[in-house]
């Protein structure tokens, strides 16, 4: 059986190594330009500016004919495109000044799609995610005609900002932080207290999970992270597989930040949506009012909340064959994880190790936690974005000084670190190459040809079904939903807008809501289900999933409420007309 897998998985890799190699060598991109209407203001000096991210940001246009990424000259530029952006100006039908970016974009086609599907294949086939992407980054990479791996590939992207901060705040912080309260046994008094007051089983400690994503309404990584290592102990003592929390955990993070959308989401949503001409995306403020009223549209993220609750009080309108089987086992047998799962957190992780004369308190637990939910909230109150790094950094200093102050030594102290560290290794090496993964996929423009091959062929009552199922493939071959909403966005809203005025709809606007709705809601099931995102790794992290095992068992249930979601957008497109 071992010999089966082993040889599939080689032959996977040599087939799609020596395609990767082909394209780069015999394939010539397609080009095409991105044209990104700027919400442009003039300051007192006369000089224009835009605004993204909250930063001010100058520019000089020039006439679109002068431009050298005009994108009628796009078929002649062969393997490199003659500049990197430029800043244009136009006119709109009634003689006002539009002003634009341009930005050269490029795609294999169908080949595009060879990275992702590459990590994708060989994660099902092998259930080994570390040479899996690292697979998919190589044949990236061969299409990219850039063949020094270390120097031209690995290096740039783990070199980068985004990257040390995982490294900082997933490997030292996280990591030190659950070593530290597995070795005073914080976690171990918090899953006492919890079930002598409020757990009377498997139903009442996957409720507080529940609970427990709901509050923590952040979204992403953030509310993975402190979901997973706050309940796990909980679960585990009774009988919750970690199939089932991973599904918990996983489902009432991004859902749940799209619903209670106070948190750093609008923000950066409302830059990829401004359409010239229509006044109800005018402004930066219209553009975030917009986004909440989108809200109770978001059917996938409604159904996918409410999925997460019913499993809870385990009376599921729909059950997958796997995690039925996984809950069966758990309680059945105390088994938490399959016989042949391969959990990405170590052993070092699995228990507590207090040393002798050392005596737990729960408020080892709550005093970091209070500090790390509430810096989090604090500085995204303060600032608009929460800063995780401090927030977990005071926790981690918190947990460690009152274990000093209590008398623990200084050395195991430091030997809990250790191990906490080494219990998350694994988990961020993978996540480290799913997010280098992820730029080798937007650079080989898979998003933009799927966007380019469906976006125009479509009927008005269908977009936003189509926008769903395109973004949620984006998203499961990209890893990311903020990746694939700034790819998709810009294209679907123009097109939505575009689509509702030329079929006459007596309600654009609704229909527009639809359409954002759609590529919101597809995206977020799109990094949810796919085996190279952040959060499905994290989610397996911190509850001790098998990531497979994770992917496997959550995707029926996912697919579920995209189904759903899909027919009431369906219905009420018909209401547009």
């Amino acid at each position: 059986m071992q010999l089966g897998l082993s040889v599939r998985k080689f032959a996977v890799l040599a087939v799609a190594m020596v395609a990767s190699a082909f394209i780069g060598a015999q394939v010539t991109p397609t080009w095409s330009v991105e044209q990104i209407t700027l919400d442009a203001e003039r300051g007192d000096d006369g000089s224009l500016h835009y605004v993204l991210e909250g930063e001010r940001i100058p520019f000089d246009p020039i006439a679109i004919n002068d431009a050298r990424l005009h994108p009628d000259n796009s078929h002649a530029w062969g393997d490199a495109a003659p500049a990197d952006e430029e800043f244009v100006v136009t006119e709109d039908a009634s003689g006002e000044p539009v002003y634009q970016q341009l930005k050269p974009q490029r795609h294999w086609g169908w080949w595009s799609l060879l990275p992702a599907l590459t990590a994708v294949l060989l994660c099902w086939i092998n259930k080994e995610p570390v040479t899996s992407l690292l697979g998919g980054i190589v044949s990236g990479a061969l299409i990219l005609g850039r063949y020094d791996l270390s120097g031209d590939v690995l290096i740039p992207s783990l070199a980068t900002t985004s990257s040390a901060a995982v490294l900082l705040l997933y490997l030292w912080l996280l990591g030190g932080l659950m070593g530290i309260w597995s070795r005073t046994g914080a976690a171990l008094a918090f899953a006492e207290f919890m079930t002598a007051r409020f757990v009377r089983g498997p139903r009442s400690a996957k409720l507080v999970a529940w609970g427990l994503g709901v509050i923590f309404f952040q979204g992403g990584s953030v509310s993975t992270v402190l979901v997973g290592t706050t309940v796990r102990p909980i679960a585990d003592k009774e009988r919750v597989s970690h199939e089932e929390l991973a599904y918990i955990v996983d489902s009432t993070a991004s859902p749940i930040a799209s619903q209670l959308a106070f948190n750093a989401w609008p923000g950066y949503v409302q830059a990829f949506i401004f359409v010239s001409g229509v006044s109800f995306l005018a402004t930066e403020a219209d553009r975030i009012a917009f986004f909440f009223q989108s809200v109770p549209f978001c059917f996938y993220a409604i159904f996918a909340v409410l999925g997460t609750f019913l499993l809870s009080v385990e009376k599921p309108l729909f059950l997958g064959r796997q995690l039925g089987a996984a809950m069966q086992r758990a309680r059945s047998t105390g088994a938490l994880d399959a016989p042949d799962a391969e959990p990405l957190a170590s052993p070092e992780l699995q228990g507590s190790n207090v040393p002798e004369g050392y005596s737990p308190h729960i408020l080892e637990f709550f005093a970091p936690l209070g500090a790390l939910i509430g810096i989090a909230v604090g500085t995204f109150v303060a600032t608009g974005t929460p800063n995780v790094q401090w927030a977990f950094g005071a926790a981690l200093a918190i947990a460690a000084g009152t274990a000093l102050v209590k008398g623990m030594s200084l050395k195991d102290l430091v030997s809990g670190f250790h191990d906490g560290i080494k219990g998350v290794v694994l988990g961020s090496v993978i996540l480290l190459l799913a997010v280098t993964i992820g730029g080798i996929s937007n650079e080989t423009g898979g998003g933009l040809f799927l966007v380019e091959l469906l976006g125009e062929a479509l009927p008005w009552f269908i977009l936003p079904v189509l926008l769903q199922v395109l973004t949620m493939v984006i998203a499961f071959s990209t890893g990311t939903s903020w990746g694939t909403y700034a790819v998709a966005f810009p294209l679907a809203m123009p097109l939505a807008w575009a689509v509702a005025t030329s079929q006459g709809l007596a309600h654009p606007e609704l229909f527009m809501t639809l359409c954002f709705a759609a590529v919101m809601d597809g995206s977020v099931y799109g990094d949810q289900c796919s085996p190279i995102s952040d959060t499905s790794v994290l989610s397996s992290v911190c509850t001790g999933c098998d990531l497979m095992d994770h992917i496997k068992t959550q995707i029926p249930q996912a697919s579920v409420a995209a189904g759903l979601a899909s027919v009431c957008w369906t219905v009420l497109a018909f209401f547009t007309a």
